[in-house]
C-alpha cells in the first residue's frame, strides 16, 4: 500500500532572523514543494532514496530501525546522520511506525532544484510530521530548530503572518495579491546559505534595543502588506532591508552585488544565499543574466496564490 504526503516550499519575505525572537514575518509558500511516498517493506529497516528536482537520485542508503530507535549523537552532519536524528525525533513522538512495522521503501522528489534554499528540509519534516500523524513545529524544534515559518509555509496554500509567541507558533493567513506582481521576481544567488551559521551570526550581532527593533519590524511587515502601489511596496521593503543590514553589521545585498540596478533588492531569509526579490518597472532579466545570474523566476510563476 503506497502512500504520498506533499509540502510547499517556502520564501521568507519580511522579519529574517528577528523571527526568532518574537517579530512577526511574512512568508509565501511556493508552488514547487516536496513529495514523500512511503511503501513496505522489511529487514527492519528504511530504504531510502531522494530525488531531486531534475530526477537525479542526491541521496540513498538504507537506514536500521535499530539505529533510529536509539538515542545517537551524530558525529557528522552528514545526510544520513541528520535524517536518522529527525526519524529519532519522530519515533520519540509516536513509536508505532518502527513497533509495529517490518519495513519501508521510502522516496522523496524534490519540486525545485535542492540547492535553491525553498526548503528541502521544512517540507521533509512536515511530510514526514503528516504520514506518522505528528506535530510538524515539535518535530523540527526537537531535530532541526529554528522559527518554524517554514513548516507554516509548508502547511498552507496562501501568503502567511507568522509570529513565534512565547515560543509557539501562530499562523494568520494573509491577504496579499497586488496588481504589481508582474514587476517582482526571484533571482537566485547560485551559492547554498546554511540557515544555522546565519543565525549564529545573528546572535551575535543583535542589539540590546531589540523589543523596540522588532516593533519596527512589525509596523514594516504591516507596510509590506497593505502596500497598495509599487512604490509603496519598493519603499517598505528598502526600510526593511536597511535595518536589516544595520543589526547584522552587514551591507545589503544590492550594495555588495548589484549597486548599480536600477529598483530595489531585499534578502530572502539568510543574508548572501539562496533566492533575492528583485523590484524592477521593467523586467530584469537581461540585467541579472549579464552579472551572471541564470535563474530569475517570476512572481507568479513561483508563488502559490
Amino acid at each position: 500500500m503506497k502512500k504520498t504526503f506533499y509540502s510547499n516550499g517556502k520564501l521568507l519575505i519580511t522579519g529574517e532572523y528577528l523571527v526568532l525572537d518574537g517579530a512577526k514575518a511574512f512568508a509565501l509558500p511556493t508552488k514547487m514543494g516536496q513529495n514523500l511516498i512511503i511503501e513496505e517493506g522489511d529487514n527492519k529497516e528504511i530504504i531510502w532514496k531522494s530525488y531531486d528536482a531534475d530526477g537525479s537520485i542526491w541521496f540513498q542508503d538504507t537506514l536500521l530501525f535499530s539505529d533510529i530507535s536509539k538515542e545517537v549523537n551524530p558525529e557528522n552532519e552528514s545526510v544520513k546522520a541528520t535524517l536518522t536524528t529527525i526519524l529519532h525525533e519522530a519515533f520519540k513522538l509516536n513509536p508505532d511506525f518502527i513497533l509495529n512495522s517490518d519495513g519501508y521503501t521510502i522516496t522523496t522528489e524534490l519540486g525545485f532544484p535542492k540547492n535553491w534554499g525553498l526548503g528541502t528540509s521544512s517540507t521533509l519534516i512536515n511530510n514526514i510530521a503528516q504520514w506518522l500523524q505528528i506535530d510538524a513545529f515539535t518535530l523540527l524544534t526537537n531535530s532541526f530548530g529554528g522559527s518554524g515559518y517554514d513548516i507554516a509555509c509548508a502547511q498552507n496554500d496562501s501568503p502567511i503572518v507568522y509570529k513565534l509567541e512565547q515560543g509557539n507558533p501562530t499562523v494568520e493567513r494573509a491577504t496579499f495579491n497586488p496588481d504589481f506582481t508582474d514587476n517582482l521576481y526571484f533571482v537566485y544567488l547560485n551559492k547554498k546559505q546554511s540557515s544555522k551559521s546565519a543565525i549564529a551570526a545573528y546572535n551575535m550581532n543583535k542589539k540590546n534595543n531589540l523589543p523596540r527593533t522588532i516593533a519596527s519590524n512589525d509596523i514594516i511587515t504591516s507596510e509590506v502588506l497593505n502596500a497598495a502601489t509599487l512604490p509603496s511596496f519598493a519603499t517598505a521593503i528598502q526600510k526593511h532591508e536597511i535595518q536589516m543590514s544595520n543589526i547584522l553589521e552587514t551591507q545589503t545585498i544590492k550594495e555588495s552585488l548589484f549597486p548599480d540596478f536600477n529598483g530595489v533588492i531585499k534578502s530572502l531569509g539568510a543574508w548572501g544565499g539562496d533566492f533575492v526579490m528583485a523590484i524592477s518597472e521593467d523586467n530584469p532579466t537581461a540585467y541579472f543574466t549579464s552579472k551572471g545570474y541564470k535563474t530569475i523566476i517570476p512572481y507568479d510563476e513561483m508563488i502559490l496564490s
